[in-house]
């Protein structure tokens, strides 16, 4: 009977270290910033910056000119954000495979544009040669508040398939502008 017992427990010991083991990579991999890099890459980074502020060095830009710089960038993101009505709430991003030449990221996006909320998730392939990057959206997800609307089901659909994000934010800002004032207008009728 002791044998049995101490089986249970050696069993339930091993099936916890194993839960354990899986927790704990499950916590390291959160943990991971969203990019890695090799030392070389740094190394090469440092120097690339240096070179870069030692020819700014040059036009000494004070503390408030960069904070100029940052205020103006401000305005500008804030009439972005009032002319297209898009406000992005959450973004993140992982890579999943990083080699020489090649970058894969995924990102998550979430965001409202006028009162239509929206969910995107993509992969992003950058691949670099000698003179060029070049990048690819792929597994391009969007989830809408659409409703019963067939037109914008068959319009994300599309716009899954191409990957364009440019179109989809253009045409989103859009409807979601004609979306809000027909909810006025049936607003103003009831």
């Amino acid at each position: 009977m002791d044998n049995s017992i101490c089986q249970v427990y050696e069993d339930e010991i091993q099936s916890l270290e194993e839960e354990i083991k899986l927790l704990a990579e499950k916590y390291e991999d959160s943990q991971q910033e969203s990019t890695f890099f090799s030392d070389e890459e740094i190394l090469m980074s440092i120097k690339s910056f240096q070179r870069e502020f030692q020819g700014q060095s040059k036009g000494h830009e004070s503390p408030s000119d960069l904070k100029a710089q940052l205020e103006s960038l401000e305005t500008d993101l804030s009439f972005l954000m009032k002319f297209t009505g898009i406000q992005f709430t959450s973004h993140s991003k992982k890579t999943v495979e990083k080699t020489t030449n090649r970058t894969v990221r995924k990102h998550r996006l979430s965001g409202n544009c006028h009162s239509l909320s929206f969910q995107l998730e993509f992969q992003l392939l950058e691949m670099q040669n000698k003179e060029s990057v070049s990048a690819v959206i792929t597994d391009l997800s969007i989830i809408m508040e659409s409703g019963e609307d067939s037109d914008v089901s068959k319009f994300v659909s599309s716009t899954e398939e191409h990957g364009n994000l440019l179109t989809f934010f253009r045409s989103l800002s859009s409807y979601a502008e004609w979306y809000e004032h027909r909810r006025c207008t049936f607003l103003h009728f009831k």
